[in-house]
This record gives C-alpha cells, sequence and structure tokens, in this order.
C-alpha cells in the first residue's frame, strides 16, 4: 500500500534560534528567518551536475565532504554555474558540514538570494540525523491540554480534571513516592513517529504549583531523578468527583479511549472521595497496563474461570 505524502503546516523560526538548537555557526543570516515544512534533508548529487528535474526546494539543503570536493574540482565561475539554480530556488538554508569552509562563490550567491548560510563541525550522517529529529518535532502536529503528565513505572499517565480537583497534589505524591513529573499544568503533545509525546514549556518546565504553598522547583527539591524531559502519552487519567448513584466500572471488562490529535489513548475514568489513594489508584493503572500489554488481562482471566466465559 503506497503511503501518503505528509503535508506539514509551515513554522518560521529565526536564525538565531536554528543555530542554537542545532550548534552551528552563522556565516550569513540572509532574510533572519528560516521557513521549514519538510522533515527531510538534501545533499546535492545529480542537481550540482545541472540536474534539477526532481529538486525539492522546501528541503533544507546540507554540504558534505563529496559535494564539498567535486566543487572544489571546478573553476570558480563552474562553481557559481552548478550553485546557482540551487539558490535561485529560495531553499530555506544551505549548510556546510564537517567544519569545512564557505567557499566565496556560496558566500556570494547566499548574498544575492538572501539565503541564510550555516557551518556544522559535525560529520554529515550526523548532521543529517539531527535536522530531520529536529524538524519531525518542529512540524509535529500539536496540542495544549491542562492537567499533570507523569511517568509511574514507565508508563506515561495524563492526569486530567476540572481545575482544584488535587491534580498537581496527586501528582507531588508521585513524586515523593519515587515516580517522575514531565510536566505541571501545561500539557505540550505533539504527534511524532505515530507516537503521542508530551512535555512542559520550557519557561516553566519541573516547577509545580501547590495551593497553599506557592511554586516549588521538583529537579532542585526531589533531584534529577525526579524529573523527564518528555514521556509517550499513554493512559489519561480523567479525574472527576464522586457521584452519589453514579454507576462506576468495578470489573474493567470494558476499556474506554479519549481521543489527542486524531489519536485513540486509553481512558481511565476515576472518581475522587476524601481519603481516596488516588496515587495508588494510578499506580495500579500503570502496573495493569503494563499486564496487559504482556497479554494479561485479569477481568477475562477471573470471567474465565469463575464463570466460564471465553475470552473473545
Amino acid at each position: 500500500m503506497k503511503k501518503e505524502k505528509v503535508n506539514y503546516e509551515t513554522r518560521t523560526v529565526s536564525v538565531a534560534a536554528f543555530s542554537r538548537e542545532l550548534e552551528l555557526e552563522t556565516v550569513f543570516d540572509g532574510r533572519g528567518e528560516i521557513a521549514l515544512n519538510n522533515i527531510s534533508v538534501s545533499r546535492q548529487g545529480l542537481q550540482l551536475a545541472g540536474y534539477m528535474t526532481h529538486f525539492d526546494k522546501s528541503r533544507v539543503q546540507v554540504i558534505g565532504n563529496a559535494e564539498y570536493d567535486f566543487l572544489l574540482g571546478m573553476q570558480s565561475e563552474k562553481r557559481t554555474e552548478a550553485l546557482e539554480p540551487i539558490f535561485k530556488k529560495g531553499i530555506p538554508c544551505m549548510i556546510v558540514a564537517r567544519g569545512r569552509q564557505v567557499l566565496p562563490e556560496m558566500l556570494s550567491l547566499a548574498e544575492k538570494y538572501s539565503c541564510p548560510v550555516f557551518t556544522s563541525d559535525k560529520v554529515t550522517t550526523v548532521l543529517v540525523n539531527d535536522l530531520t529529529i529536529y524538524q519531525s518535532e518542529l512540524l509535529a502536529p500539536t496540542e495544549v491540554v491542562h492537567g499533570e503528565l507523569m511517568e509511574v513505572y514507565g508508563v506515561g499517565i495524563l492526569i486530567m480534571g476540572k481545575s482544584g480537583i488535587g491534580k498537581s497534589e496527586i501528582a507531588l505524591e508521585l513524586i515523593s513516592r519515587g515516580h517522575r513529573l514531565i510536566a505541571d499544568d501545561s500539557v505540550i503533545i505533539k504527534y511524532i513517529n505515530d507516537q503521542l509525546i508530551g512535555k512542559s514549556p520550557e519557561k516553566i518546565r519541573y516547577y509545580m504549583e501547590i495551593r497553599g504553598i506557592g511554586i516549588i522547583n521538583v529537579q532542585r527539591m526531589f533531584g534529577p531523578g525526579a524529573i523527564r524531559p518528555s514521556k509517550t502519552v499513554e493512559i489519561v487519567a480523567e479525574l472527576s468527583p464522586w457521584i452519589e448513584g453514579q454507576t462506576y466500572d468495578r470489573i474493567g471488562t470494558e476499556e474506554n479511549y479519549t481521543e489527542i490529535l486524531g489519536q485513540k489513548i486509553l481512558n481511565v475514568k476515576i472518581p475522587v472521595t476524601p481519603g481516596r489513594n488516588i496515587p495508588v489508584v494510578l499506580e495500579t493503572a500503570a502496573r495493569l497496563y503494563r499486564l496487559k500489554q504482556a497479554g494479561y488481562d485479569p477481568a477475562k482471566a477471573l470471567m474465565q474461570d469463575v464463570f466460564g466465559v471465553a475470552e473473545e
């Protein structure tokens, strides 16, 4: 089955931010910003020989050792002829890898077409890999949700519920029990490589607001083992006040799901009452999730053993 091409929304980043994130040296900042809408990266091959039929101008262009040495073997006028059709297309930027110096003709064309140019000390393959990862995250579909994202026994649990229900306090208790915080209050979720990856906004990363105490820094207070920069979202724990007379799931034979960025995620609805130990409930949910992943479902096993109802 042929995989459909993904059309990404264009994102614009400043030359300074692009250079900082990818550890590049800016040689010429050109238009001052870089517009990206493609996670792929190109190394010029046939294009330097004049074949431009399948050239994709939306890709970041990288010059490696092979391309650089090929250009060095040309006279200055020929180098300009080889490079100008590439710059003329309006490419996002040009990066010269392996610490090689930007050629004078390249810089001249960059100035002519206002194209940012960088150099990198990295091996070309490593640079291309870093660019792909960076662009995959930058261009990924994104949603921001209100909640706490925790790693509990290796499982990413997104704790959601109305303001004041105790999400932060539950997260704090989980941290004190040895689990890890990813984000408090605001969770950025991106769909990357068929997974929902959650993280915190950079400016408030690892900070928590605890009513009655104020702001705390989890990394400083509990140590680096209490935090994690990002985590796959695997369970949504939806907290709500206990309502007398309402029916709650007591067996667990049916699973509910919620949708984030078009992807279905297991939804566990947890009623909250005074004295109920929600952190222990969430730890149990994480352990149960792992058991089911390994192929064991206790609810189905019980139905089979006690009532003789076979698993579907």
